[in-house]
């Protein structure tokens, strides 16, 4: 058994899109495996990473050294270092030797793409650059030579066309060199082989340019030291070889704002002519509201501050008093009377305050102790100047201090931030305004996917906000702090406080110290997951929500553990304490998990980490058990093999007899049922030909019966017709015998005198014309009553004189 597990851990299976480095210890060659495949270590085959810090292979597990393939998405791209000099990736589906590599090469390959690294290769994923036209990148020529050759191989979105065509042509370029993006032009840029993308102090690649507004100015310093001050509104991206200066983390900066009673003091470092006028190196400058209301700095001018103090204003004088002023060229001293505001030029005036004596103060303030500790205090400022009846008068003049900066503030700083001299006195200690330190926005809370907060205002009244969102408190709200015990098992003495409540897939572990049936302690090491539902306004009814449950589930299970003794509990512990804090599973539904009404939260599952049972001779007897029932297991299982063997043996050897006395009474009743068949059709065919001849009889005998109706109909239109022609014949046959018998009367009359014999020839003759011509016209009649015309002639004549002259005319044929 220990040889066959052996043996599972030398294989090593790959799924798809997975690769491994072995190497051969007895050559020193690495082969790299490419999933899907299947294959078993040799014992001198050693599973190996490479270590991009080192750069050596380091042995590790099996799982260790299964590694996914270098995947870079659309819009993504890879840096390669050492890829090999055809561009070949290992093949999936087998194992691959290493090729040649150009080690120390680096190159960018853009996305989508989708391989496995060879060893010694290292692979660096990288988003593209979105830019704004406020954003810029820094790239670098790390190889001149590639550069140019993939220069327009880059992944360039340009805004316009023109942009494009420009982006197209390659620079002059040089190792090392320095090259600026700007968003203004890319909105998207990959670098190619050869170039690489800089990253700022924060590791970040994308920078961000200088977006000024009207009022405000930055400063860039070049390599050289030189300055650069440019004004609002603009978007500045700065040189390759300039940076911008920063104070307390700000970038640009307002324009000092002047008045009348205003003004700031430089002094000119490089000589050049605004207007009319040339200003020499050296030249000191008061510039007030008066000559210029807004003022930026510019490269040939450096500020002189005394201490902090950048502004100079002017002092009010009222009514009725006065001040005095030094004059630092001639040292004269002169009043000046209120009402005034009184901006002393610096370049010439200072406001200076006179010291009295002692003597002089309880003269002047008698019983004024306070007036007498404040001159006293001048005095000893005196000394200090090495004066003796007056001290420069401090400044009073507004001088803000800026606020510590925030970076929430989104605050820029005012003031002067270019060249400045600074002339440390004490009399030009500046008035301060102590600002308050507030961030100029809402308090914001961000709640993430799964947690939730729950805010209270002053009023009293609370909502529970769950993330994934953004939340801006009023003025009068709070979030309302819950308290979770930590540690395993949980206790009160060690909380979190927290405001933040993890709803979603929560996992608290637990230890249950709990006794059996047969009083056995057992320690159970659980792990809950809980999830809150219901009402989000009662997830906070709970302020310690973990020790809630904790000790009610300790109470549940210690209370459930009383019904089941060791020996069951041992042999199916997990079962057990699903069931308990679970709910028994039902087939095919999913088990109810725990829910607290108090406040929604629902035990959805729970993990068994660790079962112990605390008494070690209990666990030694039920271990010994358990190897017993194990080995009678495994014995009762072998016989159990062997005689399933057999029965299966035996049931199919009668299996194969059944089927073969199947099949023959099953060739037989086939033979039966085709015999039948075959009967079934000859019989129908009889049938069929039998219907078939009885249909033609049954037609045969219709057509016939209207045949004969057919016939009958025309034998009696026929019948008609002879009829009528008969009567027509008689009626003709009746005239032609009136004229005939005229003419004979006519002719007997007439043939008085003709002899017998003659007259009996005429009518002989006569006769047989007549009986010719009643043959022609009875003839229809004959065929219709199926006789021959002489037979109907002769019925028709019998009797009459002509009935001899047609039997003369018979006999002659």
């Amino acid at each position: 058994m220990q040889m066959a597990d052996n043996n599972r851990e030398r294989d090593l299976v790959l799924a798809p899109n997975e690769y491994a480095y072995i190497s051969d210890q007895t050559k020193g060659h690495v082969i790299t495996y490419v999933g899907p495949y299947k294959t078993s270590l040799a014992n001198t085959d050693k599973p190996v990473v490479f270590d991009g810090e080192t750069k050596r292979f380091k042995i590790c597990s099996l799982e260790e050294s299964i590694q996914s393939f270098a995947s870079v998405p659309e819009g993504w791209y890879l840096t390669l270092k050492n890829p090999t000099r055809d561009g070949s990736n290992p093949k999936t589906g087998t194992s691959n030797s290493l090729p040649d590599l150009e080690i120390g090469r680096k190159v960018n390959i853009p996305g989508p793409c989708f391989f496995a690294l060879w060893p010694g290769q290292m692979a660096r994923i990288i988003p593209g650059h979105h830019l704004r036209s406020n954003q810029y990148l820094v790239v670098r020529i790390y190889d001149d030579e590639q550069a140019r050759k993939n220069w327009k191989k880059a992944v360039v979105k340009a805004k316009t066309d023109g942009e494009a065509d420009e982006l197209n042509e390659v620079p002059d370029l040089t190792m090392g060199q320095l090259l600026i993006i700007k968003g203004t032009a890319v909105s998207f840029y990959i670098p190619p082989t050869g170039v690489e993308v800089v990253r700022d102090d924060d590791h970040e690649y994308v920078r961000d340019a200088v977006s000024l507004e009207r009022l405000e100015y930055c400063i860039l310093l070049d390599e050289s030291g030189n300055k650069r001050y440019i004004k609002g509104p603009a978007v500045v991206f700065p040189e390759p070889n300039e940076i911008f200066i920063e104070v307390d983390g700000f970038r640009k900066f307002k324009a000092i704002e002047l008045n009348e009673i205003s003004g700031i003091y430089v002094k000119v470092i490089a000589p050049y002519t605004e207007g009319n006028r040339s200003y020499e190196v050296g030249e000191e400058l008061f510039i007030t509201g008066s000559e210029q209301m807004i003022y930026y700095p510019r490269p040939e001018h450096a500020l002189i501050r005394y201490g902090e103090q950048e502004v100079f204003h002017a002092v009010a004088i009222p009514s009725g008093e006065g001040r005095y002023y030094l004059n630092r060229k001639t040292g004269k001293i002169s009043l000046i009377k209120g009402p005034s505001m009184f901006l002393p030029d610096p370049r010439e005036s200072v406001i200076v305050k006179r010291v009295l004596s002692q003597r002089q103060v309880e003269l002047m303030f008698p019983g004024n102790a306070e007036a007498a500790a404040y001159n006293l205090s001048m005095q000893a400022v005196a000394k200090e100047q090495k004066a003796e009846d007056f001290i420069i008068e401090p400044q009073h003049q507004q001088a803000k201090k800026r606020a510590a900066p925030s970076a929430a503030s989104g605050n820029v700083p005012s003031g002067f931030f270019g060249n400045d001299f600074k002339r440390q006195q004490a009399f030009a200690k500046p008035r301060t305004i102590v600002l308050d330190d507030k961030y100029s926005g809402a308090v914001t809370v961000d709640i993430w996917t799964g947690y939730a907060v729950q805010i209270v205002s002053k009023t009293g009244s609370r909502k529970v906000i769950v993330g994934p969102q953004t939340y801006l408190l009023e003025y009068d709200e709070t979030l309302q702090p819950i308290e979770l015990s930590k540690g395993t098992p949980k206790t009160d003495t060690t909380l979190l406080r927290s405001v933040y409540l993890r709803v979603y897939h929560n996992k608290i572990s637990d230890i249950v110290n709990a006794e059996t049936k047969d009083f056995c302690p057992v320690r159970i090491h659980l792990s809950f997951r809980v999830n809150f539902t219901g009402e989000p306004e009662k997830w906070f009814n709970v302020e310690n929500y973990v020790k809630f449950l904790t000790d009610h589930m300790r109470s549940v299970i210690r209370n459930a553990m009383q019904r089941y003794n060791i020996m069951d509990f041992y042999s199916n512990g997990i079962s057990v304490i699903r069931d308990i804090v679970l709910g028994q599973a039902n087939e095919g539904t999913r088990r109810n998990g725990r829910l607290f009404d108090e406040n929604g939260m629902q035990i959805y599952d729970v993990e068994v980490q660790d079962i112990v049972i605390e008494e070690a001779n209990i666990q030694s007897l039920l271990a010994d058990a358990q190897h017993r029932e194990i080995k009678q297991k495994v014995d009762l299982h072998s016989q159990q093999q062997d005689l399933h063997f057999t029965i299966q043996t035996e049931s199919t050897n009668r299996e194969i007899s059944s089927a073969k006395h199947e099949t023959r009474l099953l060739n037989q009743d086939l033979e039966i049922k085709n015999s039948q068949k075959q009967l079934e059709v000859n019989l129908a065919k009889l049938e069929t030909e039998r219907i078939s001849e009885q249909k033609t009889q049954e037609n045969k005998l219709a057509q016939e019966h209207f045949n004969s109706k057919i016939a009958e109909i025309a034998l009696q239109i026929r019948k008609n017709d002879e009829n009528l022609d008969v009567e027509m014949a008689q009626k003709y046959l009746a005239q032609r015998l009136e004229e005939m018998h005229a003419d004979v009367n006519a002719t007997v009359s007439k043939a008085t005198a003709i002899s017998p014999e003659l007259i009996a020839a005429l009518q002989a003759f006569g006769d047989k014309a007549l009986a010719e011509k009643m043959a022609e016209s009875m003839a229809p009649l004959a065929i219709l009553g199926g006789s021959s015309v002489a037979d109907v002639f002769a019925n028709l004549l019998k009797g009459s004189g002509l009935e001899n002259v047609l039997k003369l005319k018979s006999n002659e044929h």
